[in-house]
Parts: structure tokens; C-alpha cells; sequence
């Protein structure tokens, strides 16, 4: 009896890991409908994504700061937890949803799964963390199918002008969250992991509406309903619900299993990109997507700490 309960524990904790890595995968489709159907920017569609999520934030810092013996945090942890906040959260999301009006949603999930070896970079070069064999066989392996992919998507879209910046600014992206990564790594275990992440948020979302209120003109409550709805997609069903499902993952079937399972996300926006964007699919996209998803695994098979809240 107790086998069949371990054993049904491990399949819910499959089940809802790849429904929570699914729905991460939908941003980018979800993104690309937006600008398609409205005049949106990127800036007020994160604007939006933020504000709905703002209320699980601020519900996840009250009861993490309401907890039994929680001690404060410094002033060196809140520069810390703020400075990583703008990095992963503000500076990165940003980088992302602006690349999205210049490039394809499959080449820029392919593009953003670049930031767990980036995350492994720093460590080295930063915090002397030893790259080992498999990491290094990993990073050789999501390098070169990046490179292919991108060959591939640059050889089929001749008419986009902006296509290089556009993945620069994906390039950008999967670089600030790796630091966001690399640095949530040393705090959380000083401040807590979900009291660091309700903080880091509030703080990305403070930049985020800062820049809102100096860039735009039109107030947010103002804007058209029909903007509200993808604000709210984004918020719940791309955000909120699927961190909370991955996390239960994590808990379930441990973290290298969710990080195998979530390596998932770069096929399922391929897919969804083709049937629901009609973009197109092409032999270095698929053999490159094939390479990146091998680094994922190698990576996660030696324990290295993977956030999939990038999205």
C-alpha cells in the first residue's frame, strides 16, 4: 500500500510538473497574439502581466513576513533581494517582450533556455563554483544548437530588419535571469526562498510601473478591456499558476526530475507556434531544439540549481 502511494504521489507530481511547464510555454504564444491583435508594446503588456500578479506577491510577503521567528532582513539583503529583483524580474522580462516583437516565439524560447549554462558561467567565474565534464559536454551542446536554430530562422526570414536586434534582446534576457539565478543561490539560503521571491518580485514589479508612468502617456486603468484579458492570462495561467504547480513538482519528485520535465517548454512553443502563429518548421530548428533539450538534461542530472519561473 505504501509503494502504490509513493508511486501515485510521483505520477500527480508528473502530471501537474508537465501541465506547469505547458503552461509556462504559452507567454511567448500568448505575447505574439497580443501585438498581433492590439497596439500594445511590450512595456504595457508586462505592465499588466505585473499589476495582476501583483496580489499574489503581496499575499506571499505577508505570510512569509507574518511567520514565527522571521528575522529581518540587513541592509546588504535587501540591496541584494532588490538588485536581483531588477535584474531577473524587471530588466529581464523587459529584454523579453520587447525581443518578442521582432522574433519568432520558438526561437525565443530556444534563445531564453540559454540562461541555466549561463547561470553555470557565472558560478565559475564569479563564485569559483568547478564546472564539471557533463556541464561542460552541456554548454557545448546548447551553444551549438543555438547556433543551428538561429542559422535555420535567419536563412527563412530575410524580410524581418529588426530579427538581430530582436534576439539580442532575448540574448540579453536569458543573460540578466541567469544572474538573477546565480544570485538567488547565495541569499535564498540566508533569507528564505519564499520570502526572497515574493520580495525579488515586488521589487521588479516597483521598476516595472516606474517605467510604465515615465515612458507611457495613456494611464493603465484606462487602457481597452480587451488588453486587460491578455494582462490577466499572462498573470495567472502563465505566471502564478504554473510557478506554484512546477514548485509542487519540486516537492513531489525533486528538482532534476521538473528540470527534465520542463525541458519540455522549448517543443511545446514550437508546436503551439506552428498551429496557433503559423510559423514554420524547419530541420535546424527541430535538430537544434533536440541539442538544447540534451544540455538541459545534462545539466540537471548533476543537481545544478534550475529557477523555471522565467516566463
Amino acid at each position: 500500500m505504501k509503494n502504490n502511494a509513493i508511486q501515485k504521489t510521483a505520477i500527480t507530481g508528473f502530471v501537474i510538473t508537465f501541465i506547469g511547464a505547458v503552461l509556462f510555454s504559452t507567454k511567448a504564444i500568448a505575447v505574439k497574439v497580443a501585438f498581433s491583435n492590439t497596439n500594445m508594446n511590450g512595456l504595457t503588456l508586462l505592465t499588466l502581466r505585473l499589476l495582476f500578479s501583483l496580489p499574489f506577491y503581496i499575499a506571499a510577503a505577508w505570510i512569509t513576513a507574518g511567520k514565527k521567528n522571521t528575522v529581518s532582513l540587513t541592509v546588504r539583503q535587501w540591496i541584494y533581494v532588490i538588485f536581483l529583483g531588477l535584474f531577473g524580474y524587471y530588466l529581464s522580462s523587459l529584454f523579453d517582450f520587447i525581443g518578442l516583437q521582432y522574433i519568432s516565439a520558438g526561437l525565443e524560447r530556444l534563445i531564453l533556455f540559454l540562461y541555466p549554462s549561463f547561470a553555470v558561467l557565472i558560478n565559475a567565474w564569479v563564485f569559483k563554483q568547478p564546472v564539471s565534464r557533463n556541464q561542460k559536454i552541456a554548454l557545448i551542446l546548447t551553444y551549438a544548437g543555438i547556433l543551428l536554430a538561429y542559422a535555420g530562422e535567419f536563412r527563412i526570414d530575410t524580410g524581418n530588419s529588426n530579427f538581430v536586434w530582436g534576439s539580442f534582446l532575448i540574448f540579453l534576457c536569458a543573460i540578466t535571469y541567469a544572474i538573477y539565478i546565480a544570485g538567488s543561490g547565495r541569499i535564498i539560503p540566508e533569507v528564505g526562498a519564499s520570502r526572497f521571491t515574493a520580495y525579488a518580485m515586488l521589487a521588479a514589479t516597483a521598476g516595472v510601473f516606474m517605467h510604465y508612468l515615465i515612458q507611457e502617456k495613456a494611464p493603465i486603468f484606462q487602457l481597452s478591456s480587451t488588453y486587460w484579458i491578455y494582462g490577466v492570462y499572462l498573470a495567472v495561467f502563465a505566471t502564478v499558476l504554473p510557478t506554484f504547480m512546477l514548485s509542487y513538482g519540486i516537492k513531489q519528485i525533486g528538482t532534476n526530475n521538473v528540470a527534465i520535465i520542463a525541458a519540455i517548454g522549448p517543443v511545446s512553443t514550437i508546436v503551439q507556434a506552428h498551429f496557433i502563429l503559423d510559423e514554420p518548421l524547419f530541420a535546424e530548428q527541430l535538430i537544434g531544439t533536440a541539442l538544447v533539450i540534451a544540455g538541459i538534461f545534462l545539466t540537471a542530472g548533476k543537481g545544478t540549481k534550475i529557477s523555471f519561473g522565467k516566463d
